[in-house]
Formats: C-alpha cells, sequence, structure tokens
C-alpha cells in the first residue's frame, strides 16, 4: 500500500476507556453488593449499561473501532487471571461456588483468606492483582467474560476489537504463590499457558472478531535475551494458529528498544506502539527495522496519561512520517485512557480559557478523530481546529500562572547544603531516642484513620453552604478528639490526628498551593472502587500561608504523646497529579520541596517532634528503562532531602511507601536520609525487611504487619508472627511496628480491632526480647 493510500485508510480507536462511569457508577454499585444492598443481577445489569454508554459515546464521537472486555469490576489483571484459570488454591472453593464472590475475595480477602498481592501497574497510580503461580499451576481456558463482552458490542452494530493481556506481560508481572521458591520463574509456564491463550482466541474468532488486541506493555522495560526469545516464540507460535482472528500486539508506557524488531517480524498483522515524548524513540527504531510493510501499525500519538491538550500539528507531523512505514496506519492514544479522567466538560470552577488547555478522555477521543480525520482528508478539513488548538497551546504557554519570578529565583539559588541534615544519622538516632524516650518495637499508624460518612457529610454540608466554617471545624475538632482517646487507650506510641479534615493526600494539599487546579468529577481509578481526583499542577509552585499545623497542633494539645505531623512528599505531589509537560519534573520537583520544606520548619517550630513526609510513589515513577533511572533518583532523593533537612538533630523525620516493588530502590531509599521508613510489606510477607537488610540499611523501618487494602482483621498472633519475621532481618532497636498504610478507606470497627491487635502482639514480640 501507499503513503497516500494507507493515508486514505486511517481510522481513529483507542485501547480502554474509563470505567466507572458518570458519577462514579460502578463504584456505588459495586460497593452496594458489597453491602448487600445491590444484587448480583442488579450489579451486572449496571456494568451492561455502563459498557454500552462508553461504546455508544465513543462511537458517536468518531471511532471506528470500540475495544471491549477493558471492562472491570475490580482489576484487568484480575479478570486475566480468572479467564486463564489461575485461581490460587485457597480461593477455589469460594470462586467454584459463587464466581463473581469468589472474584472479589480474590481482589479483598476475606477473614479466613488472604486477598491476592496488589502493586502498581508499571509506573502508574493504578494497582492490580498479583498473579500468583507455581510449578503446579495448571491453566484453563475462560473466556466468557471476553466473548459475552464482545458479543454486546457486535449487537450494537459497532465494529469491535477484544483486549487482552498478552501471555508474555501476564507470566512476567506473576510471582511466585506463597510457599513457592522465590527463584522459581512464572515464564517457564509459558508452555502450558500459550494452548490456553489459542483456546481464548478461537473463541473469540467464533464469537466474531476480527481483530484482538494483545498487550504487552512488560516488553518496554529492560529484558533478558531468554524474555526476548519467549516473546518471538509466542508471537510466533500465535501467529501461526489457524483459528484466530487478526492479532494486534501493543506496547505502551515507554519505547519497546530490543522487542521492536521481534514484533516486527513476528507473523501477526499489526502492532500499536507509542509515539508520544516519552517513546519517541518508537519511530527512529521503527524506521531502522524497515518498517512494518504488509501490517497495519496503531500510532500512540496522543497522550493517554496526561490531560493537557495535543499539539495537533506536531502529532500530524509524526504520522505522516509513520504513513511510509506500515501497510495502514490508524490513530490512537498511547495506552488506555482508564489513567484520565471522563470528561473535562463536567468541570464549572476551571476558568473557561484554563479548561480549553484540558483534555480528559472524552476530549482525547475526539483529537483522535481529527488526527484519523486530517491524516485520511488532509489537513485542510481540520483547518479550524488546527487554528484553535494553536490557539490555546499559546494561551497555556504565555499564562501568567506558569510563570512565577519569585519561585524561579528561590528555586536557583538552592545550594547542596539545603538537602543535607545538620548531623550524621547515628548523631540524630541518639538525640531523637533521648527526646522522645520511646520503648522498643514502637508502635504508630501511618496517618489517616476512617472517613466516615459524617466526615464527608460535613465536607459537602460546608460546600453547600449548609453549615458555616465554624461549624465545619467543630465536626473536625470531634473527629480529632475521638482519634486521639482511642489511640491512648490502644497503647499506640506515637500518635496522628487523622486527617479528618483532608480529601486526599495530594489535593489538599494542592488546594493550598499557588500553580495547582483542582477538579470536582476529575475522578481516576486507582484500584478496585477506589478512585482519586489527581490535581493538575499547571504552573509555578509556592505556598502562601501553613497548611496542617493548626490541626497537628491542636492533635499534640489533647496527649503527651508525641503526635506526628503529615505532609505529602515533593515526588508524590507529582506523581499523583496530572504534571505539567512544558518543564522538566526535576525542576517542578524542587519547587514543591521548598514549599514543603516551609511547611516542615513551620511544624517544628510550633513543637511538632515527629513529621513524617509521605513518598509512597518514588518506586512507582521510578522509569521503566533502567538507564533512564540513575537522573530520576538524582532529583527525586534530593527533592525529599530539601524538604525535610532543615529541622533539628532531635526532631525525628518519617517517610511511607507502600504497595511497589521496593527491591529496585533500595539505595536509593537510603539516600532519602529519613530517620524512620514505613512500608507495605504484609501482602508481599515481609519479603522489603529482607531486602532492607541485604542493602544494609542503617536506619529505623517498620515494615507492615496489618494489610488495610483488605476489610479483614488480623489477629495478634498473625501481626505477631510476621513481626518475628521482620525481626530476622532487622534488629529491634531500629523496628518500628504499623500497619501497611492508610486507614482511610477502613471503618472504625476493623480498624479498632486491627490496631488492638497490632498493639498486643508488640507487647507480645518486645516480652520476648532479651533486652526487653
Amino acid at each position: 500500500m501507499t503513503a497516500k493510500s494507507a493515508a486514505a485508510a486511517a481510522r481513529a480507536t483507542v485501547y480502554g476507556y474509563p470505567r466507572q462511569g458518570q458519577n462514579r457508577k460502578l463504584k456505588k454499585a459495586v460497593e452496594g453488593y458489597w453491602k448487600g444492598r445491590v444484587t448480583a443481577d442488579a450489579l451486572r445489569a449496571t456494568a451492561t449499561d455502563l459498557r454500552r454508554t462508553n461504546w455508544q459515546q465513543l462511537a458517536e464521537a468518531g471511532i471506528h473501532e470500540v475495544p471491549t472486555g477493558d471492562f472491570s469490576y475490580y482489576d484487568h489483571v484480575l479478570d486475566t487471571t480468572v479467564m486463564v484459570g489461575a485461581i490460587p488454591e485457597r480461593h477455589r472453593a469460594a470462586v467454584d461456588a459463587d464466581a463473581l464472590d469468589g472474584y472479589f475475595a480474590m481482589a479483598r480477602g476475606t477473614q479466613e483468606v488472604a486477598p491476592l498481592e496488589m502493586t502498581k501497574w508499571f509506573d502508574t497510580n493504578y494497582h492490580y492483582l498479583v498473579p500468583e503461580l507455581s510449578p503446579d499451576t495448571v491453566f484453563s481456558a475462560n473466556s466468557a467474560k471476553q466473548v459475552a463482552e464482545l458479543k454486546e458490542a457486535l449487537a450494537l452494530g459497532l465494529t469491535a476489537r477484544p483486549v487482552l493481556v498478552g501471555p508474555v506481560t501476564y507470566l512476567l508481572l506473576a510471582k511466585p504463590a506463597p510457599g513457592v521458591p522465590a527463584d522459581f520463574e512464572p515464564l517457564t509456564l509459558l508452555d502450558r499457558l500459550l494452548p490456553v491463550y489459542a483456546e481464548v482466541l478461537a473463541d473469540l474468532r467464533a464469537a466474531g472478531a476480527e481483530w484482538v488486541q494483545l498487550d504487552e506493555p512488560a516488553l518496554v522495560q529492560d529484558r533478558t535475551p531468554a524474555e526476548l526469545n519467549a516473546a518471538a516464540r509466542v508471537y510466533r507460535e500465535l501467529g501461526a494458529l489457524e483459528d484466530r482472528p487478526k492479532l494486534l500486539v501493543a506496547s505502551y508506557f515507554d519505547r519497546l528498544g530490543d522487542a521492536l524488531p521481534i514484533l516486527a517480524k513476528a507473523p501477526v498483522e499489526g502492532l500499536a506502539l507509542d509515539f508520544t515524548e516519552s517513546a519517541a524513540a518508537n519511530l527512529e527504531a521503527l524506521a531502522a527495522v524497515g518498517g512494518l510493510p504488509g501490517k497495519r501499525l496503531v500510532a500512540g500519538v496522543v497522550n493517554g496519561r496526561n490531560i493537557w491538550i495535543n499539539d495537533l500539528q506536531k502529532s500530524l507531523s509524526t504520522l505522516g512520517t509513520l504513513l511510509g512505514l506500515a501497510d495502514r496506519v490508524d490513530v490512537a492514544a498511547s495506552c488506555s485512557l482508564l489513567h484520565v479522567p471522563l470528561d473535562a466538560a463536567a468541570e464549572r470552577d476551571i476558568e473557561p480559557q484554563i479548561l480549553r488547555w484540558l483534555a480528559f478522555a472524552r476530549q482525547k477521543t475526539a483529537e483522535i478523530v481529527t488526527l484519523a480525520k486530517g491524516l485520511a482528508q488532509g489537513t485542510d478539513t481540520i483547518a479550524a481546529e488546527l487554528a484553535a488548538k494553536r490557539a490555546d497551546l499559546a494561551s497555556r504557554a504565555n499564562s501568567p500562572i506558569t510563570h512565577d519570578p519569585a519561585v524561579r529565583a528561590r528555586t536557583e539559588a538552592v545550594t547542596d547544603a539545603d538537602a543535607r541534615r545538620s548531623q550524621p544519622y547515628a548523631e540524630r538516632a541518639a538525640a531523637q531516642r533521648a527526646h522522645l524516650g520511646l520503648p522498643l518495637l514502637p508502635t504508630t499508624t501511618i496517618g489517616s484513620f476512617p472517613q466516615t460518612g459524617e466526615l464527608r457529610t460535613a465536607r459537602a454540608d460546608l460546600r453547600a453552604g449548609r453549615i458555616d466554617t465554624a461549624g465545619y471545624e467543630e465536626r473536625i475538632k470531634a473527629e480529632i478528639q475521638e482519634v486521639i482517646s482511642f489511640q491512648e487507650k490502644a497503647g499506640l506510641d506515637v500518635l496522628v490526628h487523622g486527617e479528618a479534615e483532608r480529601n486526599d493526600m495530594v489535593q489538599y494539599f494542592a488546594e493550598q498551593l499557588t500553580g495547582y487546579l483542582a477538579t470536582q468529577h476529575g475522578w481516576v481509578q486507582s484500584y478496585g472502587t477506589r478512585y482519586v481526583r489527581p490535581p493538575i499542577l499547571a504552573g509555578d509552585i509556592s505556598r502562601p500561608g501553613p497548611m496542617t499545623v493548626r490541626w497537628t497542633t491542636y492533635a499534640q494539645s489533647l496527649t503527651d504523646r508525641p503526635v506526628k505531623g503529615m505532609l505529602t512528599g515533593p515526588v508524590t505531589m507529582l506523581a499523583w497529579s496530572f504534571v505539567r509537560d512544558d518543564q522538566p519534573l526535576a525542576d517542578t520537583a524542587r519547587q514543591v520541596a521548598l514549599a514543603l520544606r516551609d511547611e516542615v520548619n513551620d511544624l517544628e517550630a510550633a513543637g511538632t517532634s515527629v513529621i513524617q513526609v509521605d513518598e509512597p510513589a518514588l518506586r512507582e515513577t521510578l522509569p521503566l528503562r533502567a538507564a533512564d533511572r540513575a537522573a530520576y533518583l538524582a532529583w527525586a532523593t534530593e527533592a525529599f532531602r530539601l524538604t525535610s533537612a532543615g529541622v533539628r538533630p532531635d526532631t525525628q523525620i518519617h517517610t511511607h511507601m507502600c504497595y511497589a516493588e521496593f527491591g529496585d530502590i533500595v539505595q536509593a531509599i537510603d539516600d532519602l536520609d529519613a530517620d524512620v521508613i514505613s512500608l507495605e510489606a504484609a501482602r508481599s510477607h515481609m519479603q522489603v525487611a529482607r531486602e532492607l537488610a541485604a542493602h544494609g540499611y542503617p536506619r529505623e523501618a517498620g515494615p507492615g504487619v496489618y494489610d488495610i487494602h483488605s476489610p479483614r482483621v488480623p489477629s495478634a498472633e498473625e501481626a505477631a508472627e510476621l513481626l518475628r519475621t521482620g525481626l530476622k532481618a532487622i534488629p529491634a532497636e531500629r523496628l518500628w511496628v504499623n500497619p501497611d498504610c492508610g486507614l482511610k478507606t477502613r471503618g472504625w470497627p476493623e480498624t479498632r480491632a486491627s490496631l488492638e491487635n497490632l498493639v498486643a502482639a508488640a507487647r507480645t514480640v518486645r516480652g520476648e526480647l532479651p533486652t526487653a
């Protein structure tokens, strides 16, 4: 096909779409089901309606081929586990008894059975359920969900393409099941898994699929020759199947590197590649292998992970270059639109001109359609859209929001000394022990306590004017009093104020910093039914005044025990926001760090002796390619130290991380120079404690003994056993006892019981120590 005919054939598509629906309809239905207020049939009806609405919106917008199978009640990787029959043995009876309840048991656990481990989906803030595999795993095909959803879309008269997690990525994301040696490699199960994928593909073809998309984002990471050979074999064998649809292999989030020539040569009909800035090298690499003659190329030129409008002219230039490299070029976002909010048009509190800078899922869909039209029919047909985008891009570039001379001058004046504590850790630790007087195995929590319905109602009442500020603050005071009183009675050693006044650990601070924009409806799925509204980092950052001092100081006035000040660190403020794309992330991080440094210093001046600067996103934001990591970690760890280094030696700096693969960043954790770090460890069975020990980590650590992402209450003995495991790696004088993460999403009954058991476990194990 000539470049001209390839352009004429250009179509618009997406890889996935936000699942929740308007006003988080899915969240409400699923949580209603868990509470017994919504029947299984009603939940399924809601899901069917949401899928239909999504597909119809996409088709009406001009999307030529809609995705199916990307919808999920909880997580698409868990859906894949069900599809291939890899149900953990401890959940098999529940799944056999009731597939839906068993599905949620794998995701959330029950009081009797632990859930699957949860961790981050590559370098995003989306969490997936980690497959558990063993040498004894037997796979079996269950394509019911995938086939049913395809038939739903086809019945609406739509062209539809099922989307599956590819077999290579599925196995590379999996971990050895509990009790299986840690050196077991799930990829060794490939021969068992491939026939299952072949059966699913045959089922989808029989159901009417012309194309099936197999997502292989794991191939944008550094891969060994053996892993690359496995990928080559997978697509050689799947491509050789007679009874299958056409195959579109998709990657995203970064450049494919050594995997690109392998996939280009594979006997599949198409590739979907990321051509946004983070993966620009794909263009050069594709040309270097001679393109994709005879194949379909789906070009991801619209950023599916951020919310800024597309530079249509630049994207058209990229698409024009690609025309000569494939038989057919289609237009898409760089990845699933799962990672952005649904519709910017729903925002009423953002200035109209600024709103024109933003593109959520529906606006990105329109951009994709416009680009496909321009590619197929010529730029004259989209002249008005091109002119409007140029004007909006210029408006943003020239806005005073994006440039504050005072902020830039302060940032440029930072020196290396500003990011170093005044004394080494050993001297600080002695000063802190003398100042705080804590026991061995001190107990604490991560920060937040349950956000009750009463608290959410109070915030809604304040926004609606049903109560005034004074009335709202009285409710917050009462909540803080209850949280402090409970912690004292439970016997915790370092208390928190519970964060009753905070809507979200990032949004709360963003709303008090200049340069940020907040949304009202910009919900994005984090995991399961947990949705967040990432703020938009639009301009230069500064802090007009104290943000947390008042409530922390009030809480401290209620107790003689130390109360931690709680802040969100600079890297997490970036990672869980939609960041600006017009300057290096390192520059933005330094601006945020300086604003937070002012808050840390004000907390200390107000008498706060323990200050926690959370950085759960440090690992999440780690570049997917090893070659890019050193530069990132240098500015990321410097930003943390810049935030926290201005305090006295006897002020104890904590940090917190959760739900990530920490082994990759142990040196960076060390480089933070925090006095204490708390980490997720319950689901991963204290793996991080062993990783810290292997590194020789010299400071204090609290690997979690209570999994807060499950409603189950761990017994005191269960928590004690985890502590004993932790003590094998971390000496008692440096081991803390805490949950995995904040308690915001939990209810009070399970929180009370779990923390009482946590304290009891600490006392039991403390009594077993020879120094007790």
